[in-house]
């Protein structure tokens, strides 16, 4: 009768796993030494083991399905379209359009691209029903699936003060959007404000969560689908739990409303811990937050490319952050597996843990009057600051390392005369309502004082 190799081997258990550990540390401390806490006071350990776990979290990701997406920053609508169908040809699937601008060309825009089956995201930075009920109309007409990706909650956190619309507040020119319109996705949730700010993870997902169910106890018309900007940070197996958990825990909250309420979920390395400095090791710092997005279970991802801090949109720079996805799609085989992460012993702790932390999080912020009220009284904005700081001050002395900036940096490094953007943190002073919630990157003082002295 055959047998397998295992049959000759006795199991394991944690226990034993344990003393051995103990044994070979020669008198040193297990809990001291062996196991660290995360910023979300979360206990790692340096192995898991089946026999500890008594459910799994419950979570079904895509990770075959998804789509490389390009962000096109619409300046010049000519120039833009061409971008657009420059990036289709070489690979891009998905596109996602940032527009200032109500009176943009869309039309013009839009007219010449192959956008059937296609989803086209569209970042506005204002508020309009008639825009959005023009491309209602071109979705339609070119049987392209389109994502407006409005987010008025998130604009007030940004910018301190609402969308300008007349005569009406936000959320009733959402629900006359929603009412005039019948073939587009409308509501998004800008979670990447939060990480780039420096929220921990668990502030991330409960503070993104309690914002949908701000539009979801404010809209008279339920959302078909939320999309959820998800920013990924550096943490690699954390930013896999992340994404699992926020769409765990928010299939938990959409059921209290609608059953078939989709979450989708769009993803971009963070700019956080980017720097201008050793601007390369972007790319190692992209390419392995891409790969957490996809094992986590991310939609449709869009890459940042590694000059994007001070660098205009440039040709070179979306190739290279494009090509990164096409090597991890076509020759990695991130697009064979669906649920990656199941059967990680790790993952599936960190998920549940972080699901956990952030449910809890959620309730405490619906027991104190909901997401607006603690963003109006400051006290989301001071939460952050508090994680921020936190964040800062292990970068600082060197805790949390950025290699080339706070560790083995390239002093022959010259960037003054490179930089195209500013990369800085921009003070723009106007009257607001709050305090916006400022997104600043970890090595931004450190930078400024380099270039100082260039």
């Amino acid at each position: 009768m055959p047998t397998t190799l295992f049959e000759d081997f006795n199991p394991v258990s944690s226990k034993q796993w344990k003393q051995k550990i103990q044994f070979e540390l020669d008198g040193a401390d297990y809990n001291e030494t062996v196991i660290w806490n995360s910023p979300e006071d979360i206990q790692v350990k340096p192995f898991y083991h089946r026999d500890e776990f008594s459910k799994v979290a419950s979570v079904e990701t895509k990770a075959a399905d998804f789509k490389i997406c390009q962000n096109i920053f619409v300046y010049d609508v000519e120039k833009s379209a061409q971008r657009a169908l420059n990036t289709i040809e070489r690979g891009a699937e998905n596109l996602r359009f940032t527009i200032e601008n109500e009176k943009t060309d869309v039309q013009k825009l839009l007219q010449n691209l192959p956008l059937e089956n296609r989803i086209v995201y569209f970042n506005l930075k204002f508020i309009s029903i008639d825009f959005v009920k023009l491309l209602d109309s071109i979705s339609i007409q070119k049987k392209a699936v389109f994502y407006c990706n409005l987010d008025p909650i998130g604009h007030f956190a940004r910018e301190g003060n609402w969308f300008v619309t007349a005569d009406k507040n936000n959320f009733e020119t959402l629900d006359i959007i929603s009412k005039s319109t019948t073939n587009l996705s409308l509501v998004s949730i800008d979670l990447g404000l939060y990480q780039n700010s420096g929220a921990n993870i668990t502030q991330q997902i409960a503070y993104s969560l309690a914002h949908a169910n701000e539009y979801l106890n404010r809209l008279i018309a339920t959302p078909k689908q939320i999309v959820f900007q998800v920013s990924v940070g550096t943490n690699y197996f954390f930013e896999i739990a992340k994404l699992r958990a926020l769409r765990m825990l928010f299939n938990l909250i959409a059921n209290e409303y609608n059953p078939d309420l989709k979450c989708h979920i769009l993803a971009t390395p963070t700019k956080r811990n980017k720097t201008i400095y050793d601007y390369n090791v972007n790319m190692l710092r992209t390419t392995t937050e891409c790969m957490s997005a996809i094992l986590g279970g991310a939609d449709a991802v869009a890459n940042l490319p590694y000059d994007a801090l001070y660098h205009k949109d440039n040709e070179f720079g979306d190739r290279i952050a494009r090509n990164q996805l096409l090597v991890l799609k076509h020759e990695s085989y991130f697009d064979k597996v669906n649920n990656p992460a199941d059967g990680s012993y790790y993952i599936e702790s960190l998920t549940m843990q972080l699901a956990e932390k952030s449910l809890t999080l959620f309730k405490d912020i619906e027991a104190n009057g909901g997401f607006l009220k603690l963003l109006n009284d400051g006290t989301i904005k001071k939460k952050i600051q508090e994680s921020a700081n936190k964040e800062q001050a292990l970068f600082d002395s060197k805790k949390e390392v950025l290699l080339g900036t706070n560790k083995y940096p390239n002093k022959e490094d010259k960037m003054k005369h490179d930089l195209e953007l500013f990369p800085f943190v921009k003070i723009k002073p106007r009257k607001t309502l709050i305090t916006p919630i400022i997104e600043k990157r970890l090595a931004e003082k450190m930078e400024q004082e380099r270039l100082e002295q260039e």
